[in-house]
């Protein structure tokens, strides 16, 4: 697969502190500043949208379950017949 053009940009303000940081950092993993902090800002990115899906999933399944609570109970035949049984369990 062709790698996807990378025509856009991202303008950030840094201190002068924080540009050393990411500088320095950049050159402890061999890499360049462009490649170190845009592998990290997209590590970050998705993280964020995996945890807020997560999230978002969860509230799903909350509303899922309470739907399912309030219907009634049906009937399991073979539970029954479990319950019947006397239990391996039990002395």
């Amino acid at each position: 697969m062709p790698a996807a053009a990378k025509n856009q940009r991202l303008e950030l303000r840094l201190t002068q502190e924080q540009k050393a940081e990411i500088e320095q950092a950049a050159q402890l993993s061999g890499r360049t500043v462009t490649d170190f902090s845009v592998s990290f800002l997209v590590e970050q990115a998705r993280e964020v949208i995996r945890a807020e899906h997560e999230l978002r999933m969860s509230d799903l399944a909350r509303a899922e379950f309470s739907i399912r609570l309030e219907q009634p109970a049906r009937p399991v035949a073979q539970l029954a017949e479990l319950l019947k049984r006397p239990s391996a369990f039990v002395d």
